[in-house]
């Protein structure tokens, strides 16, 4: 019968003794390898980055704690792959890395072209424009004939043309590879302008603007000209892996919307919300559903947070990045983040 149903065309998912699927080659190489390999980004303040200490932190490397935590339990088996904008879909289509958490944006092509699927959205962005206040500019429709720093192989830079030719405003790219020369170039002068997600432009303001220049010598200019939805990246063909990416930030979600946080989780298990009880697997079945430990939401809040947590720490009004949470409220506060129910 399931020689036929192959034949056929059909979808056959095969089940274990205890009915949950199978895990596939990717989460099998990832448990056989106890470390999930992460993409990351070469260095944005606030997403992804190291310390002094070479420690990793950022909204994208606390997603890759979150997933690790899901998987084993523990949310610092991650080994962080810092990659370029050209280097990262490469690089997860080759199997150099498990998964990309670096800043991406969610495409159909992307999603369809290059053989990869996409997680839950965990940072609703959209492109700006930087200057320095010298050039006395208000809007991007004062940059005519402005040079404009941008970095190739992105949807920035599809982008920034779209943009500039739609508004009927000549302008003059200075592309350059890396994010380190961009700034270098931008800071120094090279160019205008300084192109990308306003969550980066907010990042490098915060980070890395060269003495005697302070951040207060810069602004972001109020045109938000597109969509980018950042979600993690990985290859296609394994559902079960998919399936725990994408859970791993509604379980954060859900954790925040039912007041769960890193603090207060252990007391949270007294609940006696039956919501509460399935989400940190006091009422069990939701980690056999999804294959892995009864306590993963427990872990993900205990060890990383809840999204509000980890949003506030990295970008948010108490960190140098001070990003309003906008589109990444939840959404009955307003903003776009919202989880399906964990049930």
């Amino acid at each position: 019968m399931l020689k036929k149903l192959i034949a056929a065309g059909a979808t056959v998912v095969l089940l274990g003794a205890s009915g949950t699927a199978w895990a596939g080659k990717d989460l099998d190489a990832v448990k056989a390898r106890g470390l999930l390999l992460c993409g990351v980004s070469t260095g944005v303040a606030g997403f992804s980055a190291p310390d002094a200490q070479g420690k990793w932190t950022g909204i994208d490397v606390d997603v890759c704690r979150a997933i690790a935590a899901t998987i084993f339990g523990d949310s610092e088996k991650v080994k962080y792959v810092p990659l370029s904008a050209e280097q990262r879909f490469t690089a997860v289509q080759s199997g150099e890395v498990d998964l990309l958490s670096r800043n991406t944006t969610w495409t159909l092509t992307r999603d369809t072209a290059l053989g990869l699927d996409f997680g839950a959205v965990t940072y609703y962005d959209g492109q700006g424009f930087m200057v320095n206040k010298k050039l006395g500019v208000k809007s991007a429709k004062e940059l005519e004939g402005a040079t404009v720093c941008v970095q190739p192989g992105t949807t920035t830079e599809l982008n920034l043309a779209d943009y500039f030719r739609a508004n009927k405003i000549n302008f003059k790219p200075v592309v350059i590879n890396q994010l380190d020369q961009i700034r270098a170039a931008f800071f120094s002068g090279r160019c205008d302008v300084f192109t990308t997600d306003a969550s980066g432009l907010y990042s490098i303001r915060a980070s890395n603007v060269p003495a005697p220049q302070t951040a207060d010598d810069f602004v972001v200019l109020p045109e938000i000209i597109s969509k980018e939805p950042l979600a993690p990246a990985f290859r296609h063909g394994d559902n079960q892996f998919g399936d725990i990416v994408r859970w791993t930030q509604f379980a954060m979600l859900e954790a925040e919307e039912y007041g769960i946080t890193s603090k207060n989780v252990d007391e949270m298990l007294k609940s006696d919300n039956p919501s509460i009880k399935r989400i940190l697997g006091v009422t069990p079945g939701m980690g056999k559903a999804l294959g892995v430990d009864e306590k993963w939401v427990y872990n993900i809040v205990k060890q990383v947070g809840n999204y509000g947590e980890v949003f506030e720490r990295n970008v948010g009004m108490g960190s140098p990045l001070k990003i309003e949470r906008g589109l990444n409220a939840l959404w009955k506060n307003g903003g776009a983040q919202y989880a399906p129910p964990i049930r």
